[in-house]
């Protein structure tokens, strides 16, 4: 079978301008027909969906699901139909339950969340346990519609606890709960647009490289936005990527025509952290030099980095971050995310600076919801244009979801020893050791690196190992892409291109999260042959 590259160059050139996750899907079309010819395991390691999921909290799940299905059943029991639960004695039923039910996988873990809101948080049994109950059973709206009350708390501690190192002086937050990182990202860029905080063509910067629809998204018609990026360009005293922002690229964010600043962090693909100096940096310029400056930050990897800081913690009142349990969890499929926004933001601040005529043009665009539209906070206006505004009264995430969301957030906080995450950290570690050792090279050990990916920059490769002539004739004779397809077709195995997502041009990323161990070795090995062909034919022109 022929591929693009052998037999058009041309679109083998501009198949990068395409989304990653798109050509992915034309990569697993070749590793497939590989596949079936031969006894190799497709291996796509194109994608961050962990293989792993957090048993012990979702069996505390489902033992809220059965003392739940007691509760309606409690109420009107007429064969298939129940009533909906009622809140008066839930305590002492929930005691009750626990002590009739022993055994029941996840029951010991409920008790503990349940007590834990009672004594961290001072809700009373009966009220949050029918939070609880009410919330897995789903017979009513979100209410509130922007997140459930107790959710809201518990998911605060989480939060402070994972992105601003325990300081619940950073606070308070408010939430909205939404369905994943996702919905939280469309939610964002529409909402800045719609308040006119974000116009078309405006100015932003983008933190580089990051997750492709952060770059897409700015590009469409309705946006348009004048992008500039902050290059993750920071090379160590060998000339190796840390893929840390260097202060050339940091100085950017003093210029006052940058809205906002939109970053994944730690970032995707480098799976690198930034370093607590640049932070502080980027804190100082937007205090002094940018002070209306709006950050996006998507932490979603927060957990994957010891002592991890949020720019959620470093600027609290620029800061809109989102969050998402997918990953941690291993809860892809439920899309569990919030946004958090600190009470007194720049948000509500660049809102209550527009001129008259702006003014009563979102009075119109609000009015249905309330008559005192220049009271409506940011955060709010989130969740009104998530449903179009009209739909404002059904808004909010599904409340078995957010239920889901408090248990997983109580699991890590009751988890004082950070067992749990010890675990995840692990698995990514252990994995990407596998990989280089495939590779036969040293495992990069880089400061506040959460290997959850790696991008591995094949010129730089070239460079280190086999000098500037080796790497013209790569450069200059072959695509990235063609590594790639290679991959696929001779070996079934997946990964993306790092210029994709805005990296160097010559780098390839690899998700740790989704494979067993031994894959990594395998794709190590593969990716070591190929780029060992590549070696072979310059040796053999004489070059």
């Amino acid at each position: 079978m022929k591929t693009d590259w052998e037999v058009k160059p041309d679109k083998r050139e501009t198949a990068v301008d395409i989304s990653p996750f798109e050509l992915k899907n034309r990569l697993l079309e070749l590793a497939q027909g590989h596949q079936k010819k031969s006894t190799r395991v497709l291996l796509d390691a194109g994608r961050g969906n962990p293989n792993w999921v957090a048993a012990t909290p979702r069996e505390a799940f489902f033992a809220l699901g059965q003392f739940a299905m007691t509760e309606c059943r409690r109420v009107w029991d007429e064969g298939d139909l129940a009533g909906k639960p009622r809140r008066g004695g839930m305590g002492e039923r929930f005691r009750a339950f626990v002590e009739a039910h022993p055994d029941l996988p996840g029951i010991r873990l409920l008790e503990r969340i349940v007590r834990w809101g009672e004594e961290r948080c001072g809700f009373s049994a009966d009220a949050w346990l029918y939070e609880l109950v009410d919330g897995i059973v789903g017979d009513n709206y979100p209410t509130p519609d922007r997140i459930l009350t107790r959710v809201e708390t518990v998911l605060n501690q989480y939060l402070i606890r994972e992105l601003c190192r325990g300081d619940a002086s950073l606070g308070p937050f408010d939430l909205f709960a939404t369905e994943g990182g996702t919905a939280a990202m469309c939610y964002l860029f529409d909402t800045l647009q719609a308040n006119r905080l974000l116009g078309r063509g405006d100015r932003i910067a983008i933190g580089v490289p990051i997750f492709p629809p952060y770059i897409e998204i700015p590009q469409l018609h309705r946006y348009d936005f004048d992008v500039v990026e902050i290059r993750a360009t920071g090379v160590d005293a060998e000339g190796r990527h840390t893929w840390q922002y260097p202060p050339e690229e940091v100085e950017k964010l003093a210029d006052p025509s940058i809205q906002a600043f939109f970053l994944v962090h730690p970032s995707n693909p480098p799976s690198v952290a930034m370093d607590p100096g640049t932070m502080d940096r980027i804190r100082e310029i937007v205090l002094t030099k940018n002070p209306d400056l709006m950050i996006i930050t998507d932490d979603v990897y927060a957990t994957f980095v010891d002592g991890f800081q949020s720019l959620l913690a470093a600027l609290p009142h620029n800061t809109a971050c989102v969050y998402s349990l997918s990953k941690y969890f291993g809860v892809t499929g439920w899309r569990l995310g919030v946004i958090a926004v600190h009470r007194d933001n720049v948000f509500d601040r660049r809102l209550n600076r527009h001129p008259p005529h702006i003014r009563r043009e979102l009075a119109d665009r609000y009015r249905s919801i309330t008559p005192h539209v220049d009271e409506l906070r940011f955060i709010d206006r989130l969740v009104a244009d998530s449903r179009q505004v009209a739909l404002n009264h059904t808004a909010g995430l599904s409340t078995p979801q957010q239920v889901q969301m408090a248990l997983m957030a109580v699991f890590a906080l009751l988890d004082e020893e950070n067992a749990y995450k010890r675990l995840t950290q692990t698995i990514c570690q252990r994995r990407m050791r596998l990989l280089y050792e495939g590779l036969g090279l040293p495992e990069p050990r880089l400061p506040h690196d959460a290997d959850y990916y790696t991008e591995f920059d094949l010129e730089e490769w070239a460079l280190r190992h086999y000098g500037e002539a080796f790497t013209a004739h790569l450069t200059s004779r072959h695509s990235p892409l063609e590594v790639l397809y290679r991959l696929a077709e001779r070996s079934a195995i997946v990964l993306l291109p790092g210029g994709g997502f805005h990296g160097p041009k010559w780098s390839v990323r690899v998700s740790l999260a989704n494979l067993d161990d031994d894959a990594y070795r395998t794709i190590g090995r593969a990716l070591h042959d190929v780029l060992e062909a590549f070696v072979e034919e310059w040796r053999h022109r004489g070059e």
